[in-house]
This record gives C-alpha cells, structure tokens and sequence, in this order.
C-alpha cells in the first residue's frame, strides 16, 4: 500500500510539472506548438537546399528528406532532453519546499514534454511526406518503437548526469551544451554509415546515435542498407547510461535538496 501511494505521489507530481513546463514552453508564443514543428522543418529545408543534389548521387537508396528526418527529429529528442536537464533544478527550485517534489519529477515532466514534442514531430512530418510522395515502407512499427524508446532512456540517463552537473558547477549550463554540438556531426545526421570506408569506421561506431539513426532508417525504408550497427548495443548503452545516471542522481539528491 506504501508502494503505491508513493507511485500515486509521484506520478501526480510529474504530471503537474509537466503542466508546467507545457504551459511555460509554450505559452507565450503566439504560434504556440506550431514552434515545434517548424524548428526540424527549418532544417531540413535548409539541408535540402545546400545538399540534397549531392547527397541524392551519392545515397541513392533512400529517400534524402525521410533519410533527413530520421536524423534530425531523433537527434533533437537526445539534445533537447540533455541540455533541458541543466537548468531543471534552478527552474523549479522553488517548488521543492513541497515534501512530495522531488528534483527527479521535475527532470522526468520535461523529458515526457520533449518525448511527446518530437515524437508528434516525427509522427507529422513522415506522414507529410508520404502524403508528399516520398518512399518508405511502415511494417516494422515495434523495431521502430523499440529504437525510439532505447533514444529516449539514453537521453533520459544523460539528462541526469547533466541534471546533477547543471546544480553542482554554475559553468556546466554553458560548456555541456558546446561539448556534445560534435555528436550532431558525428552521429549520422547529414550522412550515411556506407560513405565512410570500413577501416575508419571504428572512429565513430562506438556512438550509440549512429546505430540509432541508421538503425531508424532502415526500420523506416528497409532497402536502406545497414553496416555494423545493432539494437542490442543501442539498447546495452541506454540502459548503462540510465543506471549510471540514477546512480549519481541517488547519491547526489540529498544535497540538491539541501541547497
């Protein structure tokens, strides 16, 4: 009985933050949640005129919007859930007088804010481009599902670390966003895993983003060829990284707390 009223407890909380962090995200724009969908469609706007021609000779199997936003929208659910998480705590600090708030309710409603965000992005834009004209092929809904739900603990356990970070050092809200801007690079977004010649593969492999957006397009357009990547190491590095980041949130919160 304990057990489920601190569930209940907690879940009444996240669920008020999250009311919170939609109304205050949102609010005072005068496009409101149309923001959200603009931001990936800026991007890809911007990507397919300075290199869809060239991109297209070279990654001829796929689609170069739906191979875009399959890079772009996942990518902006890991970022945006990482560096959200720095200021998490100084945000809703006030709120923590409360008994039944906790600095992890605050950090889980902003990353269900970001999950359901870029999940409805993802949702629109590849059904607009269906819609469009544009290849792709739909019959593997769980493997997709499974890949974003692997992102999305990845991010969830990084957002932590940075949570954690974000209150100890002052400095870390502006360093920690410049330190991960190479993953956009690095991770598959603007190019594909076949382009880069197999013995310098081991440069960049090691990076759990890649086997996510590769991974994501093939489950998108099966065609497309997948080189070396695994669900399994996906899902090995997410939930390593959520234990790890609960871990330092556990041993830290009592002072968060404190302070």
């Amino acid at each position: 009985m304990t057990a489920r009223n601190g569930w209940s407890v907690m879940r009444n909380s996240v669920h008020a933050l999250f009311l919170r962090e939609l109304k205050t995200r949102f609010g005072e724009y005068r496009l409101g949640y149309l923001w959200a969908l603009l931001e990936p469609v800026l991007q890809m706007m911007v990507m397919l005129a300075v290199m869809g021609y060239l991109i297209h000779r070279v990654m001829p199997d796929i689609s170069f919007p739906v191979f875009l936003l399959c890079g772009i929208v996942p990518y902006s659910l890991f970022s945006n859930i990482a560096t959200r998480s720095l200021n998490a705590v100084e945000a809703n600090r006030g709120l923590f007088s409360y008994r039944p708030v906790h600095p992890m309710d605050a950090m889980l409603a902003r990353s269900l804010l970001e999950c359901l965000i870029q999940t409805s992005c993802f949702s629109v834009l590849l059904f607009g481009l269906w819609l469009l004209g544009e290849s792709m092929q739909l019959n593997d809904i769980p493997t997709l599902l499974a890949i974003w739900l692997a992102l999305a603990l990845l991010s969830q356990g990084l957002g932590f670390v940075f949570m954690v970070l974000g209150h100890a050092f002052k400095a870390a809200d502006k360093i920690l966003p410049i330190l991960i801007k190479p993953l956009y690079f690095a991770s598959g977004v603007m190019f594909s895993l076949h382009i880069i010649p197999v013995e310098y593969r081991w440069l960049i492999d090691w990076n759990p983003l890649l086997h996510a957006f590769e991974l994501m397009r093939h489950a998108v357009f099966p065609a497309y060829p997948l080189y070396g990547v695994s669900l399994v190491y996906l899902w090995l590095c997410a939930l390593l990284m959520l234990f790890f980041g609960l871990l330092l949130y556990k041993a830290r919160e009592p002072a968060i707390l404190r302070s």
